[in-house]
């Protein structure tokens, strides 16, 4: 595809993912009414079924939400992580990049669902339907999907790694592009002809018998049209708002790129290239295990996001705002962060070999048990920062401040230090502080 035309095939998702009319939130009448007055929603969806109700981006953390009737539903970047959805009835819904996190999801209906970009890892998932439903890029992670009913679901791109598929029916899925599905557990599960294999090939009897799969010919079938869902509507119109109320473009704006920062970092880096003085901001964006190798976020103002678990080697955030978010357990490998704001920011074991973090502001921070071999600190303030256990081998550490840090049990072993280091004392390096912990002490 033309990347342009990517640029704005995504962008045109995104619009459709959060009208103003909608204010990118869900219907606090509809929300009202699914947790406080369960009967008002039950006789709603019994009268209008076919309703397609707006609840995106709606809180139901850990919300008890067994059996209900959330068809037809927009739940698109919903929060269900640890929700109770046993048995509920999600056909048709739209789940795209919602957080579903160690929900509990047995024998739920969700067939022709999309759950695009959704992240379910450590969801159990038992004997749910889940027919033609659309999961392309799903992260699926140590999911339990036993006796599950995945036949012609779209799997292409998932994250399959140590998931669950005993006794699972697979007839017909496509798992294109998934990764890890040598990891995932398939024994007993039903494949048939019509399954696509990661490699793009349809699977064979001798595919699933290495795999303890069971393996059926059927009819040769054409892959199925995925549902293409309806704006959804609020069940009153919206008060009137005053001025300052009204959704501004610059809203709308930010609620396009949050949609298309998780969608497609290719796309995105298009346009922050094609618009370079474009503000990124994105406060408290929740961006845990996304795929953003590369990613462009350049002076992007993001302070308090959620990027745990995220793959971020060789991205660029040269002199953005990420005070107190959290890095817990990322990938940074190569990480351009030249003259960031990090106050407090959590990089609690994330990897950051060969990472620039030089000029950063990392008071504060938690490097506990970070990777930072190789890694250039030149300037950096490390003020009350936290280094126990910190891997520093070889890291550039010339004039860095590191008054007040921690630094009990971290690996200095060939760690440049200069004379304007500053020490945890407040004094500044020498060689005999370098040369007892393996550092080596540079004159300039």
């Amino acid at each position: 595809m033309n990347k342009y035309r990517s640029v704005l095939s995504i962008f045109l998702l995104a619009a459709s993912c959060g009208s103003a009319s909608t204010g990118y939130a869900a219907d606090p009448e509809a929300l009202r009414m699914l947790m406080n007055k369960r009967g008002e929603w039950v006789a709603l969806r019994q009268s209008n079924p076919s309703l397609f109700v707006d609840l995106k981006k709606a809180k139901l953390d850990d919300a008890n939400l067994k059996g209900a009737n959330l068809s037809n539903v927009s739940l698109v970047r919903a929060e269900l992580s640890g929700a109770n959805l046993d048995k509920a009835n999600l056909q048709r819904s739209d789940l795209s990049m919602a957080f579903i996190k160690k929900a509990d999801l047995k024998e739920t209906d969700l067939d022709e669902s999309t759950l695009v970009k959704a992240n379910l890892k450590n969801s159990f998932m038992k004997g749910a339907s889940l027919r033609k439903a659309n999961l392309q890029g799903a992260n699926l992670r140590w999911a339990i999907l036993e006796n599950a009913d995945l036949s012609q679901a779209n799997l292409s791109g998932t994250v399959l790694f140590e998931t669950s598929l005993q006794n699972a029916n697979l007839k017909g899925s496509n798992f294109k592009g998934a990764t890890f599905l040598d990891k995932a557990d398939l024994n007993g599960a039903l494949v048939s002809n019509n399954t696509i294999t990661p490699s793009g090939e349809k699977a064979s009897g001798s595919w699933a018998s290495i795999r303890n799969a069971r393996f059926v010919r059927e009819p040769e079938s054409a892959p199925p049209v995925y549902a293409v869902h309806p704006e959804p509507v609020f069940l009153t119109a919206p008060a009137p708002q005053n001025p300052e109320q009204t959704v501004k473009p610059a809203s709308q704006n930010r609620a396009k790129q949050q949609e298309l920062l998780v969608a497609d970092v290719e796309s995105w880096n298009d346009m922050r290239q094609q618009n370079p003085e474009m503000p990124v901001v994105l406060k408290a964006e929740k961006l845990e295990d996304a795929e953003l190798k590369g990613v462009n976020l350049k002076k992007a103002a993001m302070a308090g996001s959620d990027f745990e678990d995220a793959n971020l080697d060789d991205a660029v955030m040269e002199d953005g705002d990420f005070s107190g978010s959290n890095f817990q357990k990322a990938d940074m490998k190569g990480a351009k962060l030249h003259g960031a704001k990090l106050h407090k920011a959590n990089f609690d074991r994330a990897f950051l070999k060969g990472a620039d973090l030089s000029g950063t502001d990392l008071t504060g921070a938690n490097l506990y048990g970070a990777m930072l071999s190789e890694a250039n600190l030149r300037g950096a303030n490390l003020t009350g920062a936290s280094l126990f256990d910190a891997d520093l081998e070889e890291a550039d550490l010339s004039g860095a401040v590191l008054k007040d840090t921690s630094m009990m049990d971290a690996n200095l072993n060939n760690a440049v230090i200069t004379p304007e280091t500053v020490l945890p004392s407040g004094k500044t390096a020498t060689a005999d502080w370098a040369v007892q912990r393996g550092a080596i002490f540079r004159k300039p």
